[in-house]
């Protein structure tokens, strides 16, 4: 028979939990999926510990997840979103998600309004403008992403520059505020969404690249590049989980200010 030896009770400071929403996705029956790399700077870097969120509707119950959760983590996706949420057209080649849709804007806005920091990758910025109230556009051209077949890690060696703001919460890890990051995305913002704050943009085309805003005490961030790839060795991608690790500080969550939050505008 096993034993049990009794431990001491666990220290007062816990590590903070973050939510990472997973995909639906299928590999020979329908599974949730989320990139291990996405997982590891979490811990590492941002000194949290990993809570998968399943993005299935009937299963993920925001109010108690946003009761439990000390932060969320909007991960890169295959899929896009679904452009009525934004008053778009039906596009017939795009990869739709529309249960990871219908979780990620609920979750995030209860995250939001209680005063909890959301953080957003690639789809995950486009989730979270489309929140604010923006919009997306796919005529993106190659300089943000290629067209065609490759092998899965060339994707990402596909770089372009981006020139971060001055002061911003990326900012000051760059000589004249520039940097090069990776670049797959099919779809970027078209409008920005109300109360966002522009961190990063392409000097190419004028790109949205990253985005900021504090509504309702707590931060939210998100970078339309891949940050966690190759373990956010770069100092700007180590800066981004850095973030999260002191957004992640009990002490982020403290009184709102008497803010009443409701990041989509109704």
């Amino acid at each position: 028979m096993a034993r049990f030896v009794r431990r001491d009770p666990a220290p007062a400071a816990q590590r903070p939990v973050i939510g990472v929403l997973c995909c639906n996705e299928v590999a020979d029956r329908p599974i949730q999926a989320v990139a291990s790399r996405f997982i590891e700077p979490l811990s590492r870097i941002s000194g949290a510990t990993v809570l998968l969120v399943p993005a299935l509707v009937e299963v993920a119950d925001v109010t108690a997840l946003a009761g439990r959760l000390d932060g969320l983590l909007l991960t890169g996706s295959r899929s896009d979103v679904e452009p009525h949420h934004y008053g778009g057209r039906a596009v017939p080649e795009s990869c739709a998600d529309p249960q990871r849709d219908r979780v990620a804007l609920a979750l995030a806005e209860r995250m939001i309004e209680s005063g909890r920091p959301v953080f957003g990758i690639c789809r995950g910025l486009q989730e979270i403008n489309v929140l604010f109230g923006g919009s997306l556009r796919r005529d993106l051209g190659e300089e943000h992403h290629r067209a065609g077949e490759m092998p899965f890690d060339a994707l990402f060696e596909h770089r372009h520059d981006v020139t971060l703001t001055p002061d911003g919460l990326l900012g000051g890890v760059a000589q004249e505020g520039r940097i090069r990051v990776n670049s797959v995305h099919r779809e970027g913002i078209d409008r920005l969404g109300d109360g966002l704050t522009i961190e990063a943009r392409s000097p190419e085309d004028g790109l949205v690249e990253a985005i900021s805003a504090r509504p309702c005490g707590a931060e939210v961030l998100a970078v339309q590049w891949h940050p966690e790839w190759n373990g956010a060795r770069t100092a700007t991608d180590r800066r981004f989980f850095e973030r999260i690790g002191a957004a992640l500080h009990p002490a982020a969550f403290g009184e709102t200010d008497g803010f009443v939050c409701h990041p989509r505008g109704h």
